[in-house]
C-alpha cells in the first residue's frame, strides 16, 4: 500500500483534491477530523490543551473550543509551539493506526492518502512515500477563504503560522496547482492518480518507489 501525504497552504484546494482521490479509488484520512476527535470532552487532546492552556479554551462539556485555541496560538508562536508538541504526537499515533488498520486488512487499497496542513512545517510528510502539496496564490487562496466567510485576520494569522509555498514544494514529490476552473482541478488529480498508481504497483511488487520531484 502506497502512503501519500497531501498539503497545502489554507483554502489551497486539498480537501477537493483528497475527494477526488477518493474517487479514483484512494483511502483518505483528514487529519483535521483526527483532530476533532482528540479535542473531544475526556479525550487525550483535550486533556493536553488544559494542561497547557487552561480551562479558558475548554467549553462547558470539557471539549476544545477550537475558535479560542485559535485565536490563542496563532498570535503566540511560543504557545503555538507548545500545543505542536503537545498534540502531533498524539495525531500521528492515530494516523499510523489507521494506516496499520489499512495495510493489513483483506482487501488494502493500493493507495492510502492523509490530507493535513502542517506535514512539511512538522517534518512528518517524511512519514509518507509520497508527498503531494496543492498550491494556489496566496492572493487567490486569502479571496476564496473571504468568500467562504472567514474573517480577513483569521485568514492572515492563519497563512502566516503555515510555511509558504515554495518551500512546501521542496519538499513535494508532486504539485498540483489549483488556480482555475473545477475541471482543471479534476483533470491535475486524474494525472496525479495515475502517477500514484504507477508508484503502487511499484510497491506492491516490492520495488522502490521510482524516483520522483516536483522539479
Amino acid at each position: 500500500m502506497l502512503k501519500v501525504g497531501l498539503t497545502g497552504g489554507v483554502a489551497s484546494g486539498k480537501s477537493t483534491v483528497a475527494r477526488l482521490l477518493r474517487g479514483h479509488g484512494a483511502a483518505t484520512l483528514d487529519a483535521d477530523a483526527v483532530v476533532e476527535e482528540l479535542y473531544r470532552p475526556g479525550a487525550p487532546g483535550a486533556r493536553a490543551v488544559a494542561a497547557l492552556f487552561g480551562p479558558g479554551v475548554l467549553g462547558a462539556a470539557g471539549g476544545v473550543e477550537r475558535a479560542a485555541l485559535g485565536a490563542l496560538v496563532l498570535a503566540d508562536a511560543a504557545a503555538r509551539a507548545r500545543l505542536e508538541a503537545a498534540v502531533h504526537p498524539l495525531v500521528r499515533e492515530r494516523i499510523a493506526a489507521w494506516l496499520a488498520a489499512l495495510a493489513a486488512a483483506v482487501r488494502a487499497p493500493s493507495v492510502a492518502v492523509v490530507e493535513a496542513a502542517l506535514l512539511v512545517e512538522t517534518g512528518s510528510f517524511r512519514d509518507y512515500q509520497r508527498l503531494v502539496v496543492v498550491g494556489a496564490r496566496l492572493e487567490l487562496r486569502r479571496a476564496r477563504a473571504l468568500r467562504a466567510g472567514w474573517p480577513a485576520a483569521r485568514f492572515d494569522r492563519t497563512a502566516a503560522a503555515q510555511a509558504d509555498d515554495a518551500s512546501r514544494e521542496r519538499a513535494a514529490d508532486y504539485v498540483v496547482r489549483n488556480e482555475g476552473r473545477v475541471a482543471e482541478l479534476e483533470a491535475a488529480t486524474a494525472a496525479l492518480w495515475a502517477l500514484l498508481a504507477e508508484d503502487a504497483a511499484a510497491v506492491a511488487a516490492g520495488l522502490p518507489v521510482p524516483a520522483r520531484g516536483a522539479g
